[in-house]
């Protein structure tokens, strides 16, 4: 039994995220799941990398299973392109070590959030941007953005009320860049907590629009208060960027 592991790349806007729920058919995970169990014909389990809220896309999700085959990656790959969804893509399938775990492993994970800030409409990337309806102030998100960063418990920003485990997390940098119509959050971290980076995002843009001062960041870290965060921003401008082993 080898260890398969993969490279996705997938629009999310329509799936319940990666992980699989309750009753609902429409996650990543079940559509990996289906297809490689079709393949070898018994149930197959496949480990993600972490989980990604309904709505979010990703350019470099990680996944592994271990499938008792002997059939090549690309083979593998090649099937699972032939009849996964046309909005998940398998961009590579490789042997790894018998004790490489895809979420276990992973030491850092980088995030995007897209806004749209032109004057008209983005017809055909409005599925993947959040169309804001103010300028924001770029700067002085940019210097809320310094307080957000470093290793601090970010229970204001988890929307888990029954979070047993640490909230405790490293954010290494949030970068905030302008390229003419649209406005990107790009998020570097070890690991992020349940709509973390979509809530850091909605604070973040609270600043922009001059709703609260960048000042105040730290006192709303010390909080360790959901209500005291800003609104979550939508899933659907979200993506998974980059994940590191």
């Amino acid at each position: 039994m080898a260890n398969y592991k993969f490279l996705l790349t997938y629009d999310g806007t329509k799936y319940y995220g990666w992980e699989h729920q309750p009753k609902v058919e429409e996650t990543i995970q079940g559509k990996m799941e289906s297809v490689l169990s079709r393949m070898l014909d018994e149930d197959v389990e496949v480990i993600g990398c972490g989980r990604t809220d309904a709505g979010v896309s990703a350019r470099g999700y990680v996944c592994n299973a271990h499938l008792k085959t002997d059939e090549k990656p690309e083979v593998v790959r090649d099937y699972l392109n032939r009849y996964l969804p046309d909005n998940i893509c398998v961009d590579s399938c490789v042997i790894a070590s018998d004790r490489f775990h895809a979420r276990y492993n992973a030491v850092g994970k980088t995030y995007r959030y897209t806004c749209y800030i032109g004057d008209t409409k983005p017809v055909f990337d409005r599925k993947f941007v959040y169309a804001l309806d103010f300028k924001p102030d770029i700067e002085e998100m940019r210097k809320a953005a310094k307080y957000l960063t470093g290793e601090h418990d970010y229970a204001s920003f988890c929307s888990n009320p029954k979070m047993k485990k640490s909230t405790v997390r490293k954010v290494d940098s949030i970068v905030i860049e302008k390229n003419g119509d649209y406005l990107t959050f790009t998020y570097h971290g070890s690991g992020f907590l349940q709509h973390m980076v979509r809530i850091m995002t909605g604070t973040l843009l609270e600043v922009g629009e001059g709703k609260r001062e960048a000042s105040s960041i730290p006192a709303l870290i010390e909080a360790k208060e959901r209500a005291k965060a800003g609104a979550c921003a939508p899933a659907n401008a979200l993506c998974l960027i980059r994940v590191e082993y």
